[in-house]
């Protein structure tokens, strides 16, 4: 017999006897399943926060920033505004004036609704009518917007349902300051909680002179080039710019590395857990068959073909494994609303994290089932027939 039909053979003689050994099948299939399930589950806070920070970019929006610096480490002279309105490449509203939002971002915090553990997000404050064109997507659900010069915020509805102190008419001391919720909005399925106020008037309150940021609108894409090039010719300005995408990205690259880190390094942990528990009912199957592989090596059987087969049926009771981790991750998990770190987002299992899933599933079968394999195929003929 060649190879190959003694391979399909062993295989087919295999699944056949799986209902007499169903204890240790269902080892592997359950282990395989449990790791699986926690790591495409952990994966999927990721994509989740990686989905939120990028929900409602646009090509053609860029973030302006200091030199070297992201996020709240940023810092944008005030008297540098006017020239940034100025600069090629940005375009103009309907009432003539350039789509720049200039903002001020400082930390507060409140106190979770179920918990009462305090939590930081941030509030903003901006120099652009929230609700106006070309910036943001977002949309007033309930009273009105602040007015410029006063004390007054409005909250995302994530900041509602989350945390105390943000219905309306909710007065919430802030810099030495009472600040009145007067609205809320809502950003699509962004769960992380905002709040916005005037930029003017909270740096008074904050005695800051700078801005943290400026978000702009381009009359196309192209113009993207003519920007920075402006920039980079004029020396008065210590600013760079950079897609509205790359910007929101590398302020969560810290937190997906961690959260990146902590999914491989407990899927890992209970991979290791299923690759020896399969290693085991592997064991125990060969041991169990000495005799039969014994016999079918003495009527012609090769080893090669035995170690295969072995190896093979150890990855393809792997693969239901896979199937139902990334079918139960994505039944208990896609969607779920979670705060790592104080960072709201929705979990979300993709097609890119149940490939993942899939593949470190097989590779568990491969590794689990090398070692039964070299053994079954190093089984002497000769002792394993004297076996009883």
């Amino acid at each position: 017999m060649n190879f190959f039909r003694q391979f399909f053979a062993l295989l087919s003689m295999s699944f056949s006897a799986v209902t007499q050994r169903l204890g240790s099948v269902l080892t592997i299939i359950i282990g395989v399943t449990s790791a699986v399930a926690v790591l495409v589950s952990m994966l999927a806070m990721g994509s989740g926060a990686r989905r939120q920070v990028l929900a409602g970019v646009s090509e053609d929006r860029v973030v302006l920033s200091s030199h070297g610096a992201s996020g709240i480490q940023s810092s944008i002279p005030r008297d540098e505004a006017e020239t940034v309105r100025d600069l090629p490449g940005i375009k103009k509203g309907s009432d003539g004036q350039p789509v720049v939002d200039f903002q001020s971002i400082v930390v507060i915090e409140a106190r979770r609704r179920i918990t009462a553990r305090r939590s930081f997000f941030p509030l903003i404050g901006v120099t652009r009518p929230p609700f106006s064109e070309g910036l943001s997507e977002l949309h007033l659900t309930e009273g009105r917007s602040f007015r410029p010069g006063l004390h007054e915020l409005i909250a995302s509805t994530p900041c509602v349902r989350q945390f105390t102190g943000f219905a309306i008419g909710d007065q919430r001391p802030i810099g030495g300051a009472d600040w009145t919720v007067v609205g809320h909005y809502d950003e699509g399925d962004v769960q992380q909680c905002v709040v916005l106020a005037d930029a003017e008037i909270l740096m008074s309150t904050f005695n800051s002179n700078t801005y943290t940021q400026a978000t702009a609108a381009l009359k196309s894409v192209a113009d993207y080039g003519v920007l920075r090039r402006a920039l980079e010719q004029n020396p008065t300005l210590h600013l760079e710019v950079r897609h509205e995408a790359e910007a929101r990205e590398e302020g969560i690259k810290q937190l997906n590395g961690l959260l990146d880190f902590a999914a491989y390094f407990v899927g890992s942990i209970m991979a290791i857990g299923a690759t020896l528990g399969a290693v085991n009912s592997l064991y125990s199957s060969v041991d169990a068959r000495r005799r039969e592989i014994a016999t079918l090596r003495a009527i012609g059987f090769g080893s090669a073909p035995v170690a295969a087969s072995i190896l093979c049926e150890s990855i393809l009771l792997a693969l239901p494994g896979a199937l139902l981790g990334v079918l139960l991750a994505w039944a208990l998990f896609h969607r779920m609303a979670v705060s790592p770190f104080g960072f709201s987002f929705l979990l979300n299992v993709t097609p890119g994290l149940a490939v993942i899933g899939v593949a470190w599933a097989l590779a568990m079968g491969l590794i689990g089932g090398l070692l039964p394999a070299l053994r079954a195929a190093r089984v002497p003929v000769t002792t394993a027939l004297r076996a009883v």
